[in-house]
């Protein structure tokens, strides 16, 4: 079916992702009705993770942030379609990196780094517009798309600015191989372990939690300084990212220490603007009760 896959992708997606944001916007709108009240996109799951995590809060509450969160979301789809053509000058307009000097000083010092965070604000467009301000190579995990087609065509629009990417079953071997590189590999560290018998057990959202281990194992491994990214949303398109250093001497750390710390940075920032952390991902899958 690569026939249709390429219809959609030149007769849809490139012809939609041409729109300006204004109009871009307007689709947005009338995906949140479709998507929150017509046809619930993961609903369920979106108030069941928001009541477990915000179990003092009203009905009204946790429904008022699920609302603003699918606003948000269905603005990520308009805006990650527009990634597809979106100029560099567009991109880094629209995300400004802060403080690109927390990253560049280990660049200077010829090390490479550990850079990790979570599915909040807008990754997509962050991984487009954040070259050239970081020195190092960025390197993004992924995981490869079941449609081969549009696999290629998003490893090209997220790379097209600097960006690589590497598979998700090609990291081991990537980090034995790398280490004369001066690279910075991207971590986002809030999916769900999918062996949670080779995850360690944190709290978060004030809930017992499987959490992905390989940036803090990496880290260690390799003594990469480890470093958080804090997004925050401006406005409607516009964001910006401020790093700050979770350690640089990784192997002086405890086991699970790492791993804790960013995702103490992650609470604060969901804290902050729960809305704009993606609630769709069914997080907390996993309990070490089933596991026994």
């Amino acid at each position: 079916m690569i026939w249709l896959s390429r219809i959609l992708y030149w007769f849809l997606i490139i012809p939609v992702s041409l729109f300006p944001y204004s109009l871009l916007y307007g689709f947005s709108n009338f995906l949140f009705v479709l998507l929150y009240y017509l046809f619930p996109y993961r609903k369920k799951v979106v108030l069941k993770n928001l009541r477990g995590c915000y179990p003092n809060k009203t009905e009204a509450e946790v429904k008022d942030i699920a609302k603003k969160f699918y606003s948000h979301f269905c603005d990520l789809i308009v805006e990650s379609i527009k990634n597809f053509t979106i100029s560099s000058e567009q991109a880094h307009k629209r995300m400004i990196q802060l403080n690109p000097e927390v990253m560049n000083q280990y660049f200077d010092k010829e090390q490479s780094v550990i850079l990790t965070g979570g599915h909040y604000c807008n990754w997509e467009l962050w991984a487009v517009a954040a070259k050239p301000a970081l020195k190092h190579k960025i390197v993004g995990i992924y995981k490869r798309l079941s449609n081969s087609y549009f696999d290629r065509k998003m490893r090209s629009s997220r790379g097209k600015f600097g960006l690589e990417l590497l598979a998700t079953k090609k990291v081991r071997d990537y980090m034995r191989v790398s280490q004369k590189e001066l690279d910075a590999v991207v971590f986002a560290v809030d999916q769900s372990p999918s062996d949670p018998e080779k995850c360690v057990w944190i709290d978060f959202m004030g809930r017992e939690s499987a959490a992905l281990f390989g940036a803090e194992k990496y880290a260690c491994t390799y003594n990469r300084p480890v470093v958080w990214a804090h997004m925050s949303k401006i406005k409607r398109g516009y964001y910006n990212v401020r790093f700050e250093l979770v350690t640089d001497k990784p192997q002086e750390t405890t086991h699970g220490e790492i791993t804790k710390k960013v995702h103490e940075y992650l609470e604060k920032d969901i804290a902050a603007a729960p809305e704009y952390w993606l609630w769709t991902h069914k997080r907390w899958k996993h309990s070490r009760i089933t596991q026994k």
